[in-house]
């Protein structure tokens, strides 16, 4: 299959498009900020409520008649436009695709050799969030503004939390487990507070929260720092990035050298990060990401980001010091104290967090809701900076495709590290209401992760998609669900490859991600929690139709208090939603017959953690028999808090080969 890099088929199309597109944008646009000016975001109302003057009135009794005026002028053009435009999407390829020109910071050749190295298996990383890019008046009913910027900072978020260090702790002592001064927590705080110690149970691992400074921490190098890009493509035993904590049992298993922060309330370790000469703390990593901006979740900030997946051990080993490196420092933070509810089915086997940062080593993402085509193009550079592979702008147009108009595409928009050999669009024809004007699909895609000694290529399958979303619409979303499951099953078929010339190709996963817009606890989705999308497709947040696992929460938050003090940074809505308090005030909860959602005083009676309508699943159908998938970790992530009204999720797989390669 052929992997479509222009919308058109030849450069006369294009820039006929291109020239329709022209004649009909200023009315857009127009219209855009004419409806905008009316619909203001709760931040913009806080911002004038000191304004005596009323100052935004006076400019919206000047600026409507200006704006009225030219919309009216631009019309005849923009007309002529259309008349041009809507043909010419019958000839428009269904998506486009992107790869990294800049060669020298390419490492996607440079991973498919980790299979190899890792030899007896290898773990991926998918992330899946909904960003809401919309035109910037349809994105004010969802209280978010100024689409632009948002896509950029989006962007600049994801990559920065994906490109940071990943951090492990490791106790040697295989039988003193305890840690003071470090708060490990799955999804509620423990309590860090008390100074007493508390033995880590060996069978379960934990995070935490770390902080890490690079060389130039106090400079914006968010667009030069790519030069060190390049060392994310090397592989150490399968996992690159990687920086390592070990803590040997000489010191009964206490992180020493520590003060308090006065101003953040943290732990500080305040040793240098070299092995000191009683061995207690030995901290060791490999080629590193230098800081850039943004880490740490605001628009403007260029401190570096502290959250990082930490995975605690007993009896692993000796670590390699070999690559100690003593020009960073790290922190482990002190959570707040709150109170433990008892975990429930203690037999876990993968870590569960609520983390203030996107995954280190983020392979794959999943974006819904990039609708608004230049907020999408600026989302594009700024994760090309390391993604090496996107495929964006993904639908139809006009009636092409569908049975309805379409006057915006899916909004669906996939990025990799790893190549893609394969994608397909499909566009579900039976869209209601205002949800029909937009050409939700589903994106189907086939990347290539690896090859085995026996230079056959291993792949993976990953599916993008975005569900009606009007409440009520159950039908039509089951139906939408069995179109994805025929449309996946197609997918696989037309790309799998099993001739003599060419080997067949070994399966190591198939992942389905994207808002299904129901879940898994209201009374009226009880359809599509019983549908048999579930029996071949596992959730990792899921204990059966109607119940989530007691860690799960929601994924939709209240638009209303997107902007409050509370919840407008990631450490904040990380801190808030760790409590069940902090879920009833910020998550939009599920709906039930008696009760209403928007009711924030009567959601303590209601089931669940929120509503969780971002879905990841995975299965363990149609792989490579003598392997085997299971779930390392699966997180809430807070990074895009102030940015869209959805938690993005992430879940990092483990493929195991057994000892020897097929």
């Amino acid at each position: 299959m052929v992997l479509y890099t222009s919308p058109f088929p030849n450069s006369f199309l294009s820039v006929l498009h291109s020239f329709s597109w022209g004649l009909i944008f200023p009315c857009y646009w127009l219209a855009d900020r004419l409806v905008a000016s009316f619909v203001p975001t709760t931040y913009e109302k806080r911002q004038r409520a000191d304004d005596p003057c009323y100052f935004h009135a006076l400019c919206i009794i000047i600026t409507t008649p200006i704006y009225l005026a030219l919309l009216v002028a631009s019309l005849p053009f923009a007309l002529i436009g259309f008349l041009l435009w809507s043909p010419l999407q019958s000839a428009r390829r269904p998506y486009i695709y992107s790869r990294l020109e800049d060669k020298t910071h390419a490492n996607g050749a440079t991973l498919l050799t980790e299979w190899k190295a890792a030899g007896n298996g290898k773990s991926f990383c998918f992330g899946s969030a909904n960003v809401c890019l919309l035109p910037d008046s349809l994105a004010r009913f969802n209280n978010v503004f100024n689409t632009q910027a948002r896509a950029k900072e989006i962007g600049r978020r994801i990559r920065n939390g994906a490109s940071r260090p990943q951090i492990k702790i490791y106790i040697d002592s295989p039988t003193n487990t305890s840690i003071s001064a470090a708060s490990f927590s799955s999804l509620v705080s423990p309590q860090g507070g008390d100074n007493t110690n508390r033995t880590v149970n060996a069978g379960i691992k934990r995070t935490t929260s770390m902080e890490y400074k690079g060389d130039n921490s106090g400079s914006n190098n968010s667009e030069d720092s790519q030069e060190d890009k390049g060392g994310a493509g090397e592989s150490n035993e399968g996992e690159e990035n990687t920086c390592i904590v070990r803590i040997n049992g000489e010191d009964n298993g206490h992180m020493s050298d520590t003060e308090p922060d006065p101003v953040n309330g943290q732990a500080h370790a305040s040793g240098p990060a070299e092995p000191s000469p009683e061995g207690d703390t030995e901290i060791s990593k490999t080629p590193n990401h230098k800081q850039k901006e943004g880490d740490s979740g605001s628009l403007d900030s260029y401190s570096a980001s502290r959250e990082s997946l930490v995975k605690v051990r007993v009896g692993d080993g000796t670590v390699d010091q070999s690559t100690v490196n003593n020009k960073l420092l790290y922190k482990a933070s002190i959570m707040k104290k709150t109170s433990v509810r008892k975990k429930k089915h203690t037999d876990e086997t993968f870590d569960h967090e609520i983390s203030a940062f996107f995954p280190a080593n983020l392979d794959f993402l999943c974006l819904q809701e990039v609708f608004d085509k230049r907020a999408a193009e600026k989302l594009k550079e700024q994760l090309h900076h390391y993604f090496e592979y996107i495929v964006y702008d993904v639908g139809v147009y006009s009636c092409h495709g569908c049975c309805s108009f379409k006057f915006v595409n899916s909004g669906l928009l996939f990025a990799s590290r790893y190549p893609v050999m394969d994608a397909a669009y499909h566009c579900y024809p039976n869209g209601r209401g205002t949800d029909s004007l937009a050409s939700k699909g589903a994106l189907f895609l086939k990347v290539q992760v690896g090859s085995t000694p026996q230079d056959q290529r291993i792949v993976g399958y990953i599916s993008c998609t975005h569900l009606q979303a009007i409440a009520g619409d159950t039908t039509v979303r089951c139906e939408q669900l069995d179109m994805l499951q025929d449309w996946l099953s197609e997918f696989r078929k037309s790309t799998s490859s099993s001739s003599t010339a060419n080997p067949e190709e070994l399966v190591a996963f198939d992942v389905i991600c994207g808002d299904l817009n129901f879940d898994n606890c209201s009374s009226e989705d009880k359809l599509e929690q019983q549908h048999s999308l579930f029996t071949h497709y596992k959730d990792p947040c899921r204990i059966g139709p109607g119940e989530d696992k007691p860690w799960a929460i929601g994924t939709l938050l209240d638009p209303e208090g997107l902007y409050d003090e509370e919840v407008c940074t990631p450490d904040n809505l990380q801190k808030v939603l760790e409590s069940e308090e902090g879920r009833k005030g910020y998550l939009v909860y599920p709906t039930s017959k008696n009760h209403s959602s928007s009711q924030k005083g009567r959601k303590a009676s209601l089931k669940g953690n929120g509503r969780r309508i971002d879905y990841m699943l995975y299965t363990e159908e149609g792989l490579y028999l003598e392997w085997k998938v299971e779930v390392e970790e699966f997180s809430f992530i807070t990074q895009l808090a102030g940015l869209t009204d959805h938690l993005p999720v992430a879940m990092r797989l483990m493929v195991s080969t057994g000892e020897d390669d097929p």
